[in-house]
């Protein structure tokens, strides 16, 4: 199994280019099962969810060609409802088939979904909402089974926001017949960009990057050519990264209007960030300030930048309160930083922590996605060698992350296991 050796110490400068968004990609290529006709998808980070949900669309009957992150895929062959353990059990995100297979199938058989293990993240919103749209559904042996005559529009609350959730029914709903309007819906930049792909095949959505959508039925869709928009995850850890060293580093090809909750909580911590259009220098300061975050639906400050901002934290000047509201039990990297140094309690769904002067290089271990990219920020500042265990989390959602770091300065290498 492979693992990342990090020799800390090293501040970063340079430039990096920030990839194609993996919350973006993976439902905009579950959009090609809507339409018949070759989709071209570019700036398609190269990820194994990506490589993952390429195999799954495969097995559904559609035909997928690939290039250096470029993608086409055309459904027409669409032909199997079912999407089996085998290719959903590695990746939450497989649930988004759901929608699609009942749209243009009338059926679905779709396993219970897995992915990173940062408690539960119910379905249960999907599988009302779109029964709302008039699908029988029953969930047994591990498999979602769901059947429809016709989808038909309907008006549907969701109980908490969803992303995914939002992004099954707007798929769903996109060919159904009538009116379908989605409230308390989910702001994220990644549904209006699927939004803005489905409009493109001749969808009618409005109101998506607002609490409610409102979505025309129509009778088909056509294919498209359209590039994945950056992700902001990444831009946030790297931001994050340079703040963190002291470094001074410009991010290329990003979104910062995407990210105005994470800049303004880094300029709290003295970070300097300059915007220059589609760039971002990101200059850390000599001494970090401690901030207090609380983790929120977009436009807040984003969950998936809560354990990055932890180790941010842990060598700040002062005490801080990180809370996360999103998901429960997503403080499991905490136990890591713990053994680099960090000195963090736990006490329900926060975190407190306070400052130290240093951390130390330390065997650990990753337990998900976004805990893999706080291990390795902190082994980028920690005093010695930090070896980061089980990265497979990692290239779930970082393209290329080692080879970013080191060609910033960092002294990082990824050792094949």
């Amino acid at each position: 199994m492979d693992k990342i050796i990090i020799e800390g110490g090293h501040s970063l400068k340079g430039e990096v280019r920030i990839s194609g968004a993996k919350n973006a990609a993976l439902p905009i290529l579950v959009s090609s099962l809507l339409a018949d006709g070759w989709n071209t998808y570019t700036n398609v980070p190269g990820l194994k969810d990506i490589e993952s949900t390429l195999l799954l669309l495969e097995n559904l009957g559609a035909k997928i060609e690939r290039g250096k992150n470029t993608v086409r895929i055309d459904a027409s062959g669409l032909n199997n409802p079912e999407a089996s353990y085998d290719l959903v059990r590695k990746m939450r995100a497989s649930i988004l088939v759901l929608g699609p297979l009942l749209a243009r199938l009338k059926e679905a058989k779709v396993s219970l979904p897995g992915g990173c293990a940062i408690g539960a993240r119910p379905i249960n919103l999907h599988l009302k909402g779109l029964a709302r749209l008039g699908a029988s559904i029953e969930v047994e042996h591990g498999y979602i089974k769901a059947s429809v005559d016709c989808l038909k529009g309907n008006s549907i609350y969701f109980d908490i926001s969803t992303v995914t959730g939002t992004e099954n029914l707007i798929m769903a709903a996109v060919l159904a017949d009538g009116v379908t309007v989605l409230r308390n819906a989910a702001y994220e930049p990644e549904i209006l960009a699927l939004a803005d792909v489905l409009n493109k095949m001749g969808a009618d959505i409005k109101g998506a990057g607002t609490s409610e959508i409102t979505i025309q039925g129509v009778s088909s869709l056509k294919p498209v050519s359209v590039s994945i928009i950056p992700d902001r995850i990444e831009a946030g850890t790297f931001m994050v990264a340079s703040a963190l060293t002291g470094g001074d580093v410009t991010i290329t090809d990003c979104r910062s209007d995407h990210l105005e909750a994470v800049i303004h909580k880094l300029s709290l911590t003295g970070t300097k960030v300059i915007i220059d259009g589609s760039n971002m220098r990101v200059k850390g300061p000599d001494k970090i300030k401690s901030v207090d975050v609380k983790t929120l639906p977009y436009p807040g400050f984003p969950t998936d930048m809560q354990a990055q901002f932890m180790v941010l934290m842990s060598v700040a000047c002062g005490f801080s309160i990180i809370s996360e509201t999103i998901f429960e039990n997503r403080f499991i990297h905490v136990s890591e930083l713990r053994r680099m140094g960090a000195q963090i309690k736990v006490s329900g769904n926060s975190a407190m922590v306070q400052g130290v002067k240093k951390l130390s290089g330390a065997p650990v271990m990753a337990s998900d996605l976004r805990a893999s990219a706080s291990l390795i920020l902190a082994g980028l500042v920690a005093e010695g060698k930090t070896e980061v265990n089980r990265v497979y989390h990692l290239d779930r959602g970082y393209q290329s992350i080692e080879a970013k770091f080191a060609k910033l300065g960092a002294a990082v290498k990824r050792v094949k296991g």
